[in-house]
């Protein structure tokens, strides 16, 4: 029988019958080659000996299963000195010596696996018209061949996370080929200490600021220089910035406390530029004013029924709100009020600061205002404009220059504008950064140390670390001095990752992979799995 195109068995093979029974496909294939390659000595051999049947499972075909029953034969080996004297023919081509299954279904099937892992993949095989388990999958991941490395000069390494905060698995990673090479089970030092020491043509080992991979880079690799991640350093100084930035900012907040006499309350305090929202419109003052009365209705009324001796759990029943909603309202003793929706961005927030200026110098005319921010590129509406006037004529709006609309900022808030670089800020933000480092004089050192450091690292002058490191100890500032301490305890690394231009960057990003791998596998089966599929990711 003429055998289909679309279904190809090979050379020496003959397709002999074809039928179906219910829902599968069955072949039945002869070896037509007139001799074999014995499997020891690899000599052809004619004389033949018997034959017998193999049964094996092959790839689905229009939907349908199919099964191949395989017409073997067995030959007499001819060679004197062999000690293999029968052997089976080999069908290399088509399935394995021993295999149940032919070797394009295996391969199908790890692919399936390395995709989606063992059930998500047996469950996806059946779709495709191929009955499998789990565990067949999962066997033809393991059986997979994981070739040594070989050659690694330029090292990357970081850890990954099997439990968040517990335990930790080590992701290498050969940083001029761009790929996992391996996957160790814990971060241990001396697990990577004796990685390292396997390789002895590395050059460079690209680490984070862990006291682990450093020790383990000293030890398996001291050949190496060490390079201490950019970004981890940077992610370092921002910490630093933003403890000295939450000291300050409270010192300043309680001496603004002890002046007043009291704390500042929202309707003392003028509302900053960032905060500048416009008028809601009669509809939503409405709206507001009737959810106010409701809620002060609801109030009275679980007051009235506290008074006839109901519990809290029966006033919440009744009045359809949760027991946690009336216990708040009877420790404060007032009714809730209503509580402003969180500012959403708009395409004016860009040009508020210059419409602001523009109303200080006098400026009253919002239709020449909303003209000239227009030709600035402003494409909103003139009655967005006259809506922000608006709410300008009733609310005292500033451009945060002073220091009781400082004291207002988060340390969080703050430290974004004292790393970004200063062409990045918008005018709003300029402004509010020149506020800060005036107010007090200990920011306007940090800014200063900050930002020398951030050029340093963006053009990579490590040489001026070690100036900048005196200049951060002559500046008292004790945060600043926490950080440069820490630095000089891994100052060559430092130096290293400020002056070459090798980074971890795109280990972060193979981590990523690796967790989204584990997450797949629903953190149910064990590191030399997830070793497989990393190491053979299609």
């Amino acid at each position: 029988m003429e055998i289909p195109q679309f279904f190809p068995l090979g050379e020496g093979l003959e397709l002999a019958q074809m039928e179906q029974q219910g829902d599968q496909l069955v072949l039945h294939v002869t070896a037509i080659s007139p001799s074999a390659l014995c499997p020891l000595c690899q000599q052809p051999a004619t004389h033949l000996h018997s034959r017998y049947r193999r049964v094996v499972k092959d790839l689905p075909c229009a939907g349908r299963q199919v099964k191949l029953i395989l017409s073997v034969r067995k030959f007499f080996c001819e060679t004197a000195d062999c000690v293999r004297k029968v052997f089976t023919e080999r069908l290399p081509h088509l399935v394995a010596p021993w295999a149940q299954m032919t070797t394009r279904l295996s391969e199908a099937l790890q692919t399936i696996g390395l995709a989606t892992c063992g059930r998500l993949g047996a469950r996806l095989a059946a779709h495709l018209g191929i009955i499998t388990s789990w565990m067949t999958i999962v066997r033809r991941i393991m059986a997979l061949p994981t070739p040594p490395v070989e050659h690694v000069e330029c090292l990357g390494i970081d850890d990954f996370a099997f439990r968040r905060g517990r335990t930790f698995g080590t992701v290498v990673v050969d940083l001029d080929a761009h790929q996992i090479i391996d996957l160790l089970p814990d971060r241990q030092a001396d697990t990577a200490a004796a990685w390292m020491a396997g390789h002895p043509e590395i050059t460079h080992v690209s680490r984070d600021r862990g006291a682990e991979y450093a020790s383990a880079a000293s030890t398996g690799a001291s050949q190496a220089i060490q390079i201490a991640d950019r970004f981890h350093v940077c992610k370092n100084l921002s910490e630093a910035v933003q403890r000295l930035l939450a000291r300050v900012l409270t010192e300043l907040k309680e001496a603004s406390q002890k002046a007043d006499g009291k704390a500042h309350t929202p309707e003392e305090t003028a509302v900053s530029v960032q905060e500048w929202r416009p008028t809601p419109g009669e509809q939503v003052e409405r709206t507001i004013a009737i959810r106010r009365a409701e809620r002060d209705a609801r109030y009275q009324q679980a007051v009235s029924l506290h008074e006839q001796g109901r519990s809290i759990k029966e006033i919440a029943c009744q009045l359809r709100v949760s027991e946690r909603t009336v216990r708040h309202w009877f420790e404060r003793g007032v009714a809730p009020d209503t509580r402003p929706r969180r500012k959403r961005q708009s395409d004016f927030d860009p040009y508020a600061p210059y419409v602001l200026k523009r109303w200080q110098e006098g400026e009253r005319n919002g239709t020449r205002l909303w003209e000239e921010i227009t030709a600035q590129g402003y494409p909103g509406s003139q009655r967005m404009v006259y809506r922000f006037l608006k709410t300008l004529k009733k609310t005292e709006v500033k451009l945060a220059a002073e220091a009781h609309q400082i004291i207002h900022y988060t340390s969080t808030a703050a430290v974004c504008l004292f790393m970004r670089p200063p062409d990045k800020l918008e005018e709003g933000e300029r402004m509010d950064l020149a506020a800060l480092r005036r107010v007090h004089p200990d920011l306007e050192t940090a800014y200063r140390l900050t930002q020398d450091f951030l050029q340093m690292l963006r053009k990579r002058e490590g040489e001026r670390l070690e100036s900048w490191l005196t200049q951060v100890h002559d500046s008292d500032l004790p945060e600043l001095e926490s950080f440069a301490h820490g630095v000089e305890q891994d100052q060559a690394a430092v130096q290293a990752g400020l002056t070459l231009p090798i980074n971890n960057g795109q280990v972060e990003g193979h981590v990523t992979r690796v967790k989204l791998i584990k997450r797949m596998m629903y953190g149910k089966a064990g590191f030399a799995l997830l070793r497989q599929r990393v190491l053979h990711r299609i």
